[in-house]
């Protein structure tokens, strides 16, 4: 009988806080002593600072990463009668924002190697109703934006990041997520690798009177008090926020460093149990990430594919022992009971409907301890080969 095993978190947030426990403490004590909840130095600072780590030249701060993609859709007047190109592979946030101004999602097929939007597919799926394609830097690795740019630079169509996985992921030219595109879209929620206390995002934008547009459209289309040339809505970033994300932003190059350790680590441990191929190559009953020639992946997620029927017994082990995992994501975006009126079906997008069968996340965060690693691959060699 296997001997008991350490539990191991899918994430551990009270270990990445702990370090920085005193310093959150007294920005929160400070905001709370200025009274000032909403604006203010510490979301200008963090406009600032995010969208200069990125390599923007402008940062909106806003409520949420789904609100992010609202106002960028919004800036673009995007609405009723027009096609956005993007992937179904994606947290529901990418599709439904699109849909919630009344405009079509168009969905294509991704890579399945990558798992990020096939820019052939993209292409192929351009019709003279396209206002936009909304690439998705999942699980914190790029997208190919050179090939996507190319094709909308063609077409004559904006391209907009959905980056909400991506902070301080790298594509192959060099460039940061979050400045690859004309506008880009952040999440902070808690799980990302730049977690808020709550929820939170960012716009980041090369033009300055686009991001003026997004910054009014965030305040109800507000400027100057009470007047309104446009509308817009409740989309602000709260101070408290903004004043946490601000501490967290220095340590994130260090936290990416360790989840890229930890992957190195897994494909490692993979490896020497002869479950996969180190390098994401397919060979063995797991195969792990593959990262694209010249990218800097970020690990958001460390997501593995395991055929033959095998992925929810694993999962189901992994859980029996306290091992935190989770499948992003079970049904994708064209299969949803929402958008049936779209017309797909089972077996329109058959790599990611395969993808969903057969991928499942491993705990990647950066606390993760050797013994931790070990156990996550002792389980999974265990519901495998026994």
């Amino acid at each position: 009988m296997p001997a008991t095993r350490v539990a191991v978190p899918m994430l551990d947030l009270a270990a990445q806080y702990a370090p920085i426990r005193d310093e959150i403490r007294a920005v929160v004590e400070e905001v709370f002593d200025s009274c000032r909840f909403i604006g203010g130095p510490h979301v200008e600072g963090l406009e600032s600072e995010l969208s200069t780590f990125v390599g923007a030249g402008h940062g909106i701060g806003v409520s949420s990463g789904t609100d992010a993609l609202l106002v960028a859709f919004m800036a673009l007047g995007i609405g009723p009668g027009d096609e956005v190109v993007t992937t179904p592979y994606t947290f529901f946030a990418t599709g439904g924002c699109i849909a919630r101004l009344g405009a079509t999602p168009v969905f294509v097929d991704i890579d399945p190697v990558t798992f990020n939007i096939d820019p052939e597919a993209v292409k192929a799926a351009l019709t003279p109703n396209t206002k936009a394609i909304v690439p998705v830097h999942l699980f914190g690795q790029c997208a190919d934006m050179t090939a996507i740019n190319a094709i909308a630079a063609e077409a004559g169509l904006p391209v907009v990041e959905d980056a909400a996985q991506a902070i301080g992921a790298r594509d192959a030219g060099g460039g940061k997520a979050g400045s690859l595109g004309p506008i880009a879209c952040f999440s902070f929620y808690p799980s990302k690798n730049l977690g808020a206390a709550g929820d939170g995002g960012m716009i980041t934008c090369a033009d300055a009177d686009l991001a003026h547009t997004m910054a009014i459209m965030r305040n109800h289309g507000m400027e100057p008090a009470y007047h309104h040339e446009i509308i817009g809505g409740n989309f602000r970033l709260d101070a408290l926020q903004a004043a946490v994300l601000r501490i967290k932003l220095k340590q994130l190059d260090g936290w990416a460093g360790a989840r890229r350790k930890n992957a190195a680590d897994y494909r490692e441990l993979f490896a020497a149990k002869g479950l996969a191929e180190a390098d994401g190559a397919p060979g063995g009953p797991v195969t792990l990430p593959a990262e694209r020639a010249g990218v800097h992946h970020i690990y958001n997620q460390f997501v593995v594919r395991i055929g033959d029927g095998k992925r929810d017994a694993v999962r189901e082990l992994l859980r029996g022992n306290n091992i935190g995992c989770d499948v992003y994501y079970p049904k994708p975006l064209h299969l949803q009971p929402c958008f049936a009126s779209l017309g797909y079906s089972a077996g329109s997008m058959p790599v990611s409907e395969q993808a969903a069968l057969e991928t499942i996340a491993l705990p990647i965060f950066s606390e993760l301890t050797a013994e931790q690693k070990e156990a996550v691959v002792d389980t999974v060699a265990e519901a495998l080969v026994g």
